[in-house]
């Protein structure tokens, strides 16, 4: 199973980072030990002072696949989830001043919380409209909908099965909206599809 994580795929978060908008769907992965469920508390790693919270829609994948064309890719996923890309800012920056991986700022033990998988048809939700918010210590940090992104979930899994072999399991974790920021020891976070409570992270 791998994790397939999306950069800069709403135009106001690539703003708000200073960042160019992709003209492509950027990725990069992480491996299964960032991941957090069961409402388990994230533990503040000793190699950083830094590390901010991203909160994104996620699909998992329920189909072995290759060069997945875009209106085959529904057939590809039916569950979501809510999770946090966590990301240590301080060496994110040194690596890029370095020139080096983003690995250890994206992937590190931990750096993908998560909730349960809710099915998509019985919930009679259209991936291309859905709703998700993130709340800090109870007040909302972000807003998004899946409207927004600059790359859909078709074109997001036709464009990685032209590089990856996507298998039954793999997660891809679909984009942030604006409002990225820190996060602390002590902050309880709590996210939302559509309303309904989805995910819980307390900071430890």
């Amino acid at each position: 199973m791998k994790i397939i994580c999306i950069g800069r795929n709403y135009a106001e978060h690539a703003k708000e980072l200073k960042n160019p908008i992709p003209k492509e769907p950027l990725f990069f992965c992480k491996p299964d030990s960032a991941i957090i469920q069961k409402a388990k508390p994230f533990f503040y790693p000793e190699f950083s002072n830094d590390i901010h919270f991203e909160c994104e829609l996620i699909i998992r994948i329920n189909k072995l696949g290759k060069h997945i064309e875009q209106k085959f890719a529904h057939n590809y996923f039916d569950e979501i989830a809510l999770g946090l890309d966590l990301t240590a800012r301080d060496l994110q920056q040194e690596c890029k001043e370095k020139g080096h991986p983003w690995e250890k700022a994206k992937a590190f033990d931990g750096s993908a919380p998560m909730g349960n998988f809710i099915s998509l048809s019985k919930n009679n939700f259209d991936i291309g409209n859905i709703t998700f918010e993130l709340k800090k210590n109870s007040e909302t940090v972000q807003k998004g909908n899946t409207k927004d992104m600059l790359f859909s979930v078709p074109q997001i899994i036709e464009h990685i099965s032209k590089f990856f072999t996507l298998k039954i399991g793999d997660l891809i974790f679909t984009g942030t909206p604006e409002g990225v920021g820190p996060i602390a020891i002590g902050d309880s976070f709590e996210g939302f599809i559509e309303g309904k409570s989805a995910l819980k992270v307390p900071i430890r």
